[in-house]
């Protein structure tokens, strides 16, 4: 039997998978937010999955008091607002 050991510090961070979730009860801005997050992420070859939470005791959970909302690998990194396209592609970058 053989081991394969891996080093994450040399893997691409591109080559990880995120998670995002988009945390909202189906508001046309949370709604919004998860379509420019899935166009950003298509746009910038990011390997992500992006998951709609709209059940409010899963949004609950996340300490989140206004939405919409995003969570990257089950941190919230934005709230209560949508940002620009622009702004969106930064904060998933800073955050992978």
């Amino acid at each position: 039997m053989q081991l394969l050991f891996v080093n994450l510090r040399t893997i691409n961070r591109n080559q990880l998978n995120m998670e995002i979730k988009v945390l909202g009860t189906g508001c046309a801005k949370c709604k919004s937010l998860e379509k420019l997050t899935n166009e950003v992420i298509t746009e910038s070859g990011i390997a992500a999955t992006v998951e709609k939470v709209e059940d409010i005791y899963k949004i609950m959970q996340f300490g989140v008091m206004s939405t919409p909302a995003l969570v990257i690998n089950q941190k919230v990194v934005l709230s209560g607002r949508l940002p620009s396209a622009t702004e969106l592609k930064e904060i998933i970058l800073k955050n992978q």
